[in-house]
C-alpha cells in the first residue's frame, strides 16, 4: 500500500474509533450505573470482557445494545465506545461495549463467535441487569459494524456460535445499526484490504474462496431478519460506499426493513452537524424497534422511508 493510503487509512482509523467521544460530555454519570471489565465467557484460553452501562432508576426490563469496535478485526479497543454506552443508558438502555480475538492470531470465525456470545450473556444476565432479552440492539463501526450486520442477519443454522459459553440462549438480535461496515467481498478489493482481509480469512480470495463468502453479511440476508440502518460516506476510501449499497440491494430484494444514511463526502468517520444527525438517527432506530413494541420481523417500509437520505 502506498504512503498516501497509510495516511488516510490511519487517520480515519482514528476517527472512526473516537466517533461517540463528544457524547461524554452529555452524560450525568450519576445517573447511570457503569462498570468495565465484566467478563463474559472465553475464547479459546482468552477470557472476553465488556463494559457495561444501564439507568439507574426506572421499572424495565429495559432494551439493551452491544456495542462493537472497529480497527480491521486486528486492532481498537472497547474503551472507544463507552461514551457511547453510557449516552445508551441515559436514554434507557443497558448497553455493553465488547472486546474480542484479534487476526490475524485469531482469524474468522473468532471474531463472531465472541460478540455471539456477547449477545448470549447479556440474555444470561437478563434479569440480573434488568434486561428485556427479546428487544437486543447491535452498533458497530468499520470492521465492528461488519460484526454488527451479522449478528442481525445470521441465524443459529447458519453456524459459527462457538463455544464461549451460554449455549442455551439465542445469539440474534432484534435490530441493527451498521456505520460504514463491509458487507460483500465479491467486488474489487484494493491492496490494503487484500492484505487486512488475507489475514483476517486465512488467505486470499483465490486460495479461500468459501472464507470470503461465509464471512459477508450479504450470504445472510433473508425476508425474517432484524431491521438494519447503514452510514456510509461517499468518499470512504477504506470501505467503499458501495458496500452499503451491495448491502441495501440485497435487503430490498428480500423486503427486510433497512435504511441507508449517506454522509455527502464523508469518510471513513465524520465529525460536526453530520456526526450529530447520525446519532440521532441511531438512538431513533433503535428506540422504534426496541422499546416501541414495533416488530422486527421483515416488512417493507414505505419508499420514502426504504430510500438513501442524504446529509
Amino acid at each position: 500500500m502506498d504512503r498516501k493510503l497509510q495516511r488516510v487509512f490511519f487517520v480515519s482509523s482514528i476517527l472512526s474509533l473516537a466517533l461517540f467521544l463528544p457524547l461524554s460530555a452529555a452524560v450525568a454519570d450519576d445517573a447511570i450505573e457503569y462498570k468495565e471489565n465484566i467478563v463474559y465467557g472465553k475464547g479459546g484460553d482468552q477470557e472476553l470482557l465488556l463494559d457495561l452501562a444501564r439507568p439507574k432508576t426506572g421499572k424495565g426490563p429495559f432494551p439493551a445494545i452491544i456495542a462493537i469496535h472497529g480497527g480491521s478485526w486486528r486492532r481498537g479497543n472497547k474503551a472507544s465506545f463507552r461514551p457511547f454506552i453510557k449516552t445508551a443508558a441515559k436514554k434507557g438502555y443497558v448497553a455493553i461495549t465488547v472486546s474480542y480475538r484479534f487476526a490475524p492470531k485469531y482469524k474468522f470465525p473468532a471474531q463472531i463467535e465472541d460478540v455471539k456470545c456477547a449477545v448470549r450473556w447479556l440474555r444470561a444476565n437478563a434479569k440480573k441487569y434488568n434486561i428485556n432479552p427479546d428487544k437486543i440492539g447491535s452498533f458497530g463501526a468499520s470492521a465492528g459494524g461488519h460484526l454488527a450486520l451479522l449478528l442481525g442477519l445470521m441465524d443459529k443454522s447458519d453456524g459459527l456460535e462457538g463455544k464461549g459459553g451460554h449455549g442455551d440462549h439465542s445469539s440474534k438480535v432484534q435490530a441493527v445499526v451498521n456505520f460504514f461496515g463491509p458487507t460483500d467481498y465479491q467486488g474489487e478489493i484494493n491492496e490494503y484490504g487484500k492484505r487486512i482481509l488475507s489475514d483476517f480469512l486465512g488467505g486470499t480470495k483465490e486460495e479461500n474462496p468459501k472464507a470470503y463468502k461465509v464471512a459477508a453479511p450479504v450470504t445472510y440476508v433473508s425476508k425474517n431478519d432484524a431491521p438494519v440502518q447503514t452510514h456510509h460516506g461517499t468518499a470512504d476510501r477504506i470501505v467503499p460506499y458501495d458496500q452499503a449499497l451491495r448491502l441495501q440491494k440485497a435487503l430490498k430484494k428480500s423486503g427486510v426493513v433497512n435504511e441507508l444514511h449517506t454522509v455527502k463526502d464523508g469518510r471513513h468517520g465524520w465529525r460536526g452537524k453530520e456526526l450529530t444527525q447520525s446519532i440521532e438517527s441511531t438512538f431513533k432506530w433503535f428506540d422504534r424497534y426496541l422499546k416501541s413494541g414495533t416488530k422486527s420481523k421483515a416488512k417493507s417500509l414505505p419508499k420514502e422511508k426504504r430510500d438513501s437520505k442524504l446529509y
